[in-house]
């Protein structure tokens, strides 16, 4: 069991806004969109200013300080700027997340090593990226639990992401072992529901809780394949910038944070395709 956790520190559970991308801007990262659109400001008045669209400008004195009194007098210009700016760099971002999950598609949606849920031949796929430790996905389990009841064509994939400690990793190996002796369901839901941090020795309990033969399942985690599987989920995560847990996939959008019933039954409609 070797797979590696993420150095990345916002690699964590999260708790998001409800069926939104964790969306943020740092400091730097907002002040450099700032000057980068006050020089767009600049030069796209320059040209309005040429083009006789804005007063024109006067032969007389600086044209930078006739620009820059404009946009002193209407700082909503800037604002404006910023935000287009931005709404144009998300739309980007979006359009590059949108062809990343079409170019990953089977990876994603159809990985063999991947467990399914309750509707394995469900034709709307939606995907969890997860970790044992985190209490969002842990909340998120019984929303999920009541979906896959209440759309029996809701077939759920799940992606271990252990990226919240050794304790993690080995849930993560021990749960992806438990499919050789078919109860891959039952320790993931008992994982699910266990009141404590998950451990090496807490995975064990719930194996032998949920009648795993433990012996047998340390021998099975030795498996070098999943290994493989884990290391996969965490590059393909990192491709398609997912940072926390629980984080879904359906269709081609990707909602990192805990949702709400609601915004979930929206997500799986567009896996739906409604």
């Amino acid at each position: 069991m070797t797979a590696d956790i993420p150095n990345d520190p916002t690699a964590a559970s999260s708790g998001a806004e409800p069926a939104k991308p964790a969306r943020s801007l740092r400091p730097w990262v907002f002040g450099s969109f700032v000057l980068a659109a006050i020089s767009a400001v600049f030069s796209i008045m320059a040209l309005l200013f040429a083009a006789g669209i804005l007063p024109p400008l006067s032969d007389s004195a600086d044209h930078e300080s006739q620009i820059r009194a404009y946009l002193l007098a209407n700082p909503q210009v800037i604002v404006q700027s910023v935000n287009d700016m931005e709404a144009r760099r998300q739309a980007a971002a979006d359009n590059e997340l949108a062809a990343a999950i079409t170019h990953r598609h089977d990876e994603i949606f159809n990985d063999p090593s991947s467990p399914l849920g309750a509707n394995p031949k469900g034709g709307a796929n939606l995907v969890e990226f997860f970790d044992y430790n985190c209490p969002y996905c842990r909340q998120a389990a019984p929303v999920l639990d009541s979906l896959e009841q209440e759309d029996k064509g809701l077939r759920l994939v799940f992606k271990e992401y252990p990226i919240l400690g050794a304790g993690s990793v080995f849930a993560a190996h021990a749960a992806l072992a438990s499919q050789k002796q078919g109860k891959y369901l039952a320790f993931h839901k008992a994982m699910m529901a266990y009141r404590g941090r998950i451990t090496e020795a807490s995975s064990l309990e719930v194996a032998a809780d949920v009648g795993l033969d433990v012996e047998q399942l340390k021998k099975d985690m030795q498996d070098p394949t999943i290994d493989e599987t884990i290391r996969r989920n965490l590059a393909l995560a990192q491709d398609l910038r997912i940072a926390g847990t629980p984080s879904f996939v359906a269709g081609k959008e990707i909602v990192q944070g805990l949702a709400d019933a609601g915004a979930m039954k929206r997500l799986i409609a567009s896996a739906h395709g409604r």
